[in-house]
């Protein structure tokens, strides 16, 4: 085989895999996106539950406002957080739910807000959004997972730096308290 012919071999190769790597890089950084289109949909779904959820039991709840003022306040500051990234947004939503969560257990103490019909749909409706979220977070942090490594790992890594792929963010808890399943039953 002729010299020339075996660089240009060569050449087309690492072209080819440079062609690749950048391919999968950008296929990782769309999924990434749309992982993060996902969660952001459910955690709207769930704080515009909140209102209406809300006034149902404000009415039965009279002597627990400092229970409903923070389910209030985590709300409005998760919506005021739109664009923050998921270290951020994670820690707000990691309130919302502590707070949520307080609220559930405070609303034990009612036995006619427990037998609620509209209540019950809200704990249910949240109780679905919830474990949307769940999902979605899953699929989020394994194309993260997917991106880093791609970004990480050598060669990808050369055409990563090259045209200014970057490592992913993970949507995580931050406290063990957070990761703990809240008990939503009213029974």
């Amino acid at each position: 085989m002729d010299l020339g012919l075996i660089i240009l071999l060569l050449i087309v190769l690492v072209v080819g895999y440079g062609i690749y790597a950048y391919n999968n890089l950008v296929k990782n950084r769309q999924l990434v996106e749309e992982g993060w289109s996902g969660i952001d949909v459910q955690l709207k779904r769930r704080a515009n539950l909140i209102p209406n959820m809300l006034e149902t039991v404000k009415g039965y709840m009279s002597h627990e406002a400092d229970t409903l003022q923070a389910v209030t306040e985590a709300r409005t500051a998760v919506q005021g957080a739109g664009g923050a990234g998921p270290a951020e947004r994670s820690g707000l939503e990691g309130m919302l739910s502590g707070a949520l969560g307080k609220l559930m257990a405070v609303a034990e103490s009612y036995p006619d807000l427990k037998a609620n019909t509209t209540f019950l749909e809200f704990q249910s409706t949240l109780r679905e959004v919830e474990d949307e979220i769940q999902l979605s977070r899953r699929y989020y942090n394994g194309s993260v997972r997917n991106m880093n490594v791609a970004v990480e790992s050598f060669p990808s890594n050369l055409i990563a730096t090259q045209f200014k792929f970057v490592a992913a963010e993970y949507f995580e808890l931050e406290n063990e308290a957070d990761r703990a399943v809240p008990n939503v039953s009213f029974k």
